[in-house]
């Protein structure tokens, strides 16, 4: 399946799993019905901060609205092409599974590119928090964490929770890993 057709499975399985209409989801995420159904229908792609919204609303990570299923990691080398990615049609923010989740450590890997002046806002969080660890690799980013700002360079590295509004922000283009910690 295409991203956009893993999206769509997504939502309408973890909304059925969970007896919620789309006026109920649509309540709990901030998302209105009528996207919601476009999306469900593949009419629309979503952009980072719906689709950061449909998480919360499910109360899943975003990585778990993205995945099509889990994978077992075999020590086996995973090429680039293998990684599935995700391409935000509004912003063209470039999101790569690198790592799938890990139930053991409960640890991925997320690689994200960040055009210039694009900026991603993660307006709330689903009801289980977890940590984030952030690696620039390229350009300025400035990272808005509820009042907190952290300007980052090539080197730097940030740890923070996702338990608050959560901004990203690019003045130039931006790579930079995400080691996403579920526990």
């Amino acid at each position: 399946m295409d991203i956009d057709e893993v999206i769509a499975q997504r939502v309408v399985d973890l909304r059925t799993s969970q007896r919620l209409s789309l006026a109920q989801l649509a309540e709990r995420s901030g998302v209105s019905k009528a996207m919601i159904s476009k999306i469900e229908r593949r009419d629309s792609s979503p952009t980072a901060t719906v689709l950061g919204r449909l998480a919360a609303g499910l109360g899943v990570s975003l990585t778990e609205l993205l995945a099509e299923s889990a994978s077992i990691g075999g020590g086996a080398p995973r090429q680039r092409g293998d990684q599935a990615a995700w391409r935000d049609p509004a912003s063209g923010y470039v999101r790569r599974q690198v790592a799938d989740l890990d139930e053991q450590s409960g640890s991925e890997l997320v690689e994200i590119e960040l055009p210039a002046n694009a900026r991603i806002d993660y307006p709330q969080w689903h009801s289980r928090p977890y940590r984030q660890r952030l690696w620039m690799l390229k350009g300025v980013l400035v990272l808005t964490y509820g009042d907190e700002k952290h300007r980052l360079v090539e080197g730097d590295q940030l740890d923070f929770s996702v338990d608050k509004p959560v901004s990203y922000a690019a003045s130039e283009d931006c790579r930079y890993l995400l080691n996403v910690l579920h526990k």
